[in-house]
């Protein structure tokens, strides 16, 4: 069961107490689940895009150890641009989309 972190900004009280449930709130908005396994991984991201979608306040982070993704790690986000994780002569970037303005 791979290592999972959620980041959380600007969020409703309801996010930290669903969050606190189930991860260790190390710092304030920041919680770590040292053994979360992928289906519970999922069920926490989808409890939290159903309440993103509705209260459409903040920005969530989640960050967890996949083999075969760049660095070994996949990111998804919530109130925030997307951004994909790359490999680059040896470094690991993030990649934001670029819009036309």
């Amino acid at each position: 069961m791979p290592l999972c972190i959620v980041v959380t900004r600007d969020v409703e009280m309801r996010y930290r107490g669903f969050l606190g449930s189930v991860m260790l709130e190390i710092a304030p908005g920041f919680y770590v689940g040292p053994r979360i396994s992928k289906g519970v991984r999922e069920r926490i991201w989808s409890v939290m895009e159903d309440w993103h979608s509705h209260l459409n306040q903040g920005s969530i982070t989640m960050l967890w150890r996949e083999a075969g993704a760049p660095g070994g790690l996949k990111v998804q986000s919530l109130g925030e641009p997307p951004k994909d994780l790359t490999e680059h002569e040896g470094s690991l970037l993030v990649r934001r989309p670029l819009y036309k303005r």
